[in-house]
């Protein structure tokens, strides 16, 4: 292991360990197929979820939310008022906000949504290729976690979403995570995970919220998704050796995803990083 990936290893260890000690309040407005698998897989992970999703209140929540969740799984005209004045709130109060554009590439409506909370700045972007392709405008192929696109595709679209945010990530048998590291724009590896993940549903979901409770202890971003989505895969991979199938890998996952530590990060985790051109 050469010295910025062992470097890059101890800072993932440190802000899951962060993650454990400060348990950061996740307020998340998400889909209404993701609630409950959602929650638990924030209290398995070390933080605490909080599914305020309303009008009347999601604002006011922010104050005291360590960071937010927009998901757009299936928008109502109601949940999608109470997006806008979250991710108000959380912009002018400097709240961490993760966008996971569900399905903005391929449905119009929703893509003007994204694109409207996209002038609010989301600290983090999360999807599959197809929707941070289609976020992008590059393209318009969205069918959720299971995504016909390589993550590979979705690099430049990444890149362009930069203007918006301050990293990205497109997830896949290999996630691809861009952002700004100490002072490079840097494209990020993170290998591992299990082919059950996405014929589970929620799962992706799921993972955008861990990246927001992330991204409320980690020193940057880019840390914060990098840290998110090698605690997904070790969890994903340790719940594959004892599940028989999908239905046995849900618990298996939460409860791998409490049993991921600093020694399974510093033997396990796989991540490669190269600086993409300015």
């Amino acid at each position: 292991m050469n010295e910025p990936v062992k470097q890059l290893i101890d800072a993932v260890i440190a802000t899951h360990a962060a993650l454990r000690t400060q348990k950061p309040l996740v307020q998340c407005l998400t889909n209404a197929v993701s609630s409950n698998f959602m929650a638990n897989v924030l209290l398995a992970a070390g933080a605490a979820p909080a599914m305020v999703d309303n009008p009347e209140e999601a604002a006011a929540f922010v104050q005291v939310a360590s960071a937010v969740l927009v998901n757009l799984g299936t928008p109502t005209a109601a949940q999608v008022e109470a997006m806008r004045l979250a991710v108000k709130a959380a912009h002018s109060v400097g709240r961490p906000w993760v966008l996971d554009p569900i399905g903005a590439g391929g449905l119009s409506w929703r893509g003007a949504v994204a694109a409207e909370l996209l002038a609010y700045r989301p600290t983090v972007i999360r999807g599959n290729a197809s929707e941070i392709i289609g976020l992008a405008g590059l393209g318009s192929s969205s069918r959720g976690f299971d995504s016909s696109n390589d993550p590979a595709d979705a690099v430049a679209a990444a890149r362009e979403l930069l203007a918006h945010s301050a990293a990205v990530s497109a997830s896949g048998p290999v996630d691809h995570v861009v952002g700004t590291h100490e002072g490079q724009i840097r494209l990020f590896r993170i290998a591992g995970g299990s082919a059950l993940l996405p014929r589970v549903t929620a799962t992706g979901c799921s993972l955008g919220a861990l990246v927001a409770a992330y991204t409320a202890v980690a020193a940057s971003p880019v840390l914060a998704l990098i840290t998110a989505h090698v605690h997904f895969a070790l969890a994903a991979e340790q719940a594959q050796t004892v599940a028989k199938g999908p239905g046995s890998f849900m618990p298996a996952f939460v409860d791998a995803l409490d049993a991921v530590d600093a020694e399974q990060i510093a033997q396990h985790a796989r991540i490669d990083s190269i600086e993409l051109e300015s």
